[in-house]
């Protein structure tokens, strides 16, 4: 399977892509940042260097690389957890505009599968309306939504075993393994979390 994976060079994405490529897929890893170019090189992925926000540019690379499957794993949250609540406009643009783009490309690629990061709980106002737009906009196309619980390990908000996050929560590396196995699901919303069933039973 060919994979647009957009935030490959993020938390997940790091993680996520060298699995995918183990598994046997050809992945195309966009990032925003020149200076990851190299990680996702040594990963085997073809590096994509593109703001998701840049719309012309962006369909230009998801056509280039003709995916069958377009994944975006994108989110711009701050790198301190203190700095969260700063962050949430930022972050929710890029659930609205970011995932409309992504969604725009994959069409116009001819992109077959499309696969989408949400998160398992419930948030408020704008942000709330965010991620309803993403989930809403994913599944209309016929699309998989994956709602993560909060991410623990190593570099993320919870790194140390010693501080989790409340549930609904998820180690990272296993929000990456579970993700891999995800592929080839039909169109949901599906809850990868600690204390969620392994088995990919659609919540919605």
């Amino acid at each position: 399977m060919k994979i647009f994976l957009a935030g490959a060079s993020g938390v997940l994405g790091s993680r996520l892509t060298p699995m995918l490529i183990a598994s046997g897929c050809q992945v195309a890893g966009m990032t925003r940042s020149p200076e990851k170019v190299e990680m996702l090189a040594g990963f085997g992925a073809e590096p994509v260097v593109c703001d998701v926000f840049d719309a012309a540019a962006l369909e230009q690379a998801v056509r280039a690389y003709a995916p069958d499957l377009v994944m975006h794993q994108l989110t711009d949250l701050p790198d301190r957890a203190e700095d969260l609540a700063a962050g949430r406009a930022a972050n929710s643009r890029m659930r609205k505009e970011g995932t409309a783009n992504l969604i725009a490309a994959a069409q116009a690629a001819g992109a077959k599968r499309f696969l989408a990061q949400s998160v398992a709980w419930e948030m408020s106002g704008e942000g709330q309306a965010a991620k309803e737009f993403l989930e809403s906009s994913v599944l209309g196309l016929g699309g998989v939504v994956l709602r993560y619980g909060q991410f623990y390990g190593p570099g993320t908000y919870y790194p140390d075993a010693a501080a989790l996050p409340n549930p609904p929560r998820i180690h990272i590396d296993e929000a990456a393994a579970r993700t891999v196995l995800a592929l080839d699901l039909s169109s949901g919303v599906y809850a990868l979390t600690d204390d969620g069933a392994s088995d990919f039973t659609p919540v919605s």
